[in-house]
């Protein structure tokens, strides 16, 4: 096998990257692969173009932080919708001291007020 054939050079990848290749086998949490986050990122590069126009840098800051927050929540399996409508309903009168329970993964739905048989 010659070291410039196909065979031969994904050996010498292999080799070279060695230390990365076996670090989640002694890292357990560690996915093998990055196709959860290349999957989180298929969002943001199908919109690219929109983000050229998100107004000022600010803007484009406040955007990424509403994907991060909605990616974290469907990542939770929480509806995005229902979990900021709700937490913007609650966040004034909510506890400051408390404020870490409207965290996603802390989050718990307030009990409806709706009458019966009635939605939002």
């Amino acid at each position: 096998m010659l070291p410039k054939s196909p065979v031969g050079e994904a050996i010498n990848y292999a080799l070279n990257h060695w230390i990365a290749l076996i670090r989640p086998l002694e890292a357990g949490f560690l996915e093998i692969d990055n196709g959860a986050s290349e999957w989180a990122m298929k969002p943001v590069a199908l919109g690219r173009r929109n983000w050229l126009f998100a107004g000022s840098d600010e803007g484009g800051k406040t955007a990424a932080t509403l994907m991060s927050l909605c990616t974290t929540c469907k990542d939770l399996g929480i509806d995005p919708f229902a979990y900021l409508r709700d937490v913007l309903d609650r966040v004034s009168t909510h506890p400051n001291s408390r404020i870490d329970e409207l965290l996603p993964d802390r989050w718990k739905p307030a009990e409806s007020t709706d009458p019966p048989g009635r939605k939002g």
